[in-house]
């Protein structure tokens, strides 16, 4: 097991740390490949495969639900995290199958917000409505679109009744999810002012205005669109998000625990996916909710590997 204490140097974690239970947190980095493998929680479908199979199973259960549903007449209602290029992939298949997609209503997961909580515009070019919109629904066959309107994201306007909307649809089938840097689900941060610490309250919790946690920021200042430069001023202060209460309400949930730095086996998620997946169930590491609930989780190979000091390796 890697441990970071021995007995001529003890500590505790950081105050600015999120979850700081030391006994907990070396049982995390003990945790290894075959304890993904073998996961003992009967809600959780937890399968180790490549980087490339992540994302690729991601893709086509989109496009199997859209497809599956179209065919059976039904609706189908997503909840999306940011939207990826992979998107415009889904698109593509559907355009080529000829899929009708009438019947479908996604759900942006959350939006950026300004420092007054003001939410960003849908013709914000780095907002996540936007991509959306751009990379999946104008990829669509017109003939093939559903009605624009259920391509729903954050706005000012709708927050209020956020919740409401998802749930007088039956609530989501799906829910796609991945942890950040702090273990938030959607942009739910675990220390940030407007998240309830008594876990009954926290899965409670619906849609709101959320102040990101400076982890957030450091780790979304990485993400292409924001030039991957670090650059901690470029990334929105605030989000609008679900809650806990719409994950937990959708019919199933995809976790995704496989983000690297470029291809490399460096990665901020690694802790993080250990304590959603093996740790307590608690707003101090909101993903972890994802324990509670039938729920597939797909864990990268190198997020698997054990937690180990490499004296070769700087940053």
């Amino acid at each position: 097991m890697t441990t970071f204490e021995t007995g001529d140097f003890s500590y505790e974690p950081s105050h600015h740390v999120p979850f700081r239970d030391k006994a907990v947190l070396e049982r995390m980095r003990g945790i290894g490949r075959e304890d993904f493998a073998n996961h003992p929680n009967p809600h959780l479908d937890v399968r180790v495969v490549s980087e490339f199979d992540v994302w690729f199973t991601f893709m086509m259960d989109i496009f199997f639900r859209i497809k599956e549903a179209s065919e059976a007449g039904r609706r189908l209602v997503l909840i999306l995290p940011q939207p990826w290029p992979l998107y415009a992939k889904v698109a593509g298949m559907i355009n080529r199958s000829r899929i009708d997609c009438r019947n479908l209503y996604t759900f942006n997961m959350d939006e950026y917000a300004d420092h007054d909580g003001n939410i960003a515009p849908e013709s914000w070019p780095y907002g996540f409505t936007h991509a959306l919109k751009k990379h999946f629904y104008a990829r669509l066959d017109p003939a093939l679109r559903p009605p624009e309107e259920q391509m729903i994201g954050l706005t000012n306007e709708n927050l209020a009744g956020y919740g409401r909307m998802i749930s007088d649809l039956g609530g989501a089938d799906v829910c796609y999810m991945g942890p950040g840097w702090t273990g938030h689900v959607a942009f739910v941060e675990p220390d940030a002012p407007e998240t309830p610490q008594d876990l009954e309250a926290f899965k409670a919790m619906g849609p709101g205005i959320v102040t990101l946690s400076p982890f957030t920021l450091a780790q979304n200042s990485l993400h292409g669109v924001f030039g991957a430069a670090g650059d901690l001023a470029a990334v929105p202060p605030k989000a609008a998000t679900i809650g806990p209460a719409q994950v937990i309400e959708a019919r199933h949930r995809m976790g995704f625990y496989c983000i690297g730095v470029h291809g490399t086996t460096t990665s901020w998620q690694k802790m993080i996916a250990r304590l959603s997946l093996f740790g307590p169930v608690t707003p101090r590491v909101p993903d972890s909710i994802i324990q509670l609930k039938p729920s597939q989780a797909l864990v990268s190979e190198p997020i698997a590997r054990k937690i180990e000091v490499d004296w070769e390796k700087g940053y």
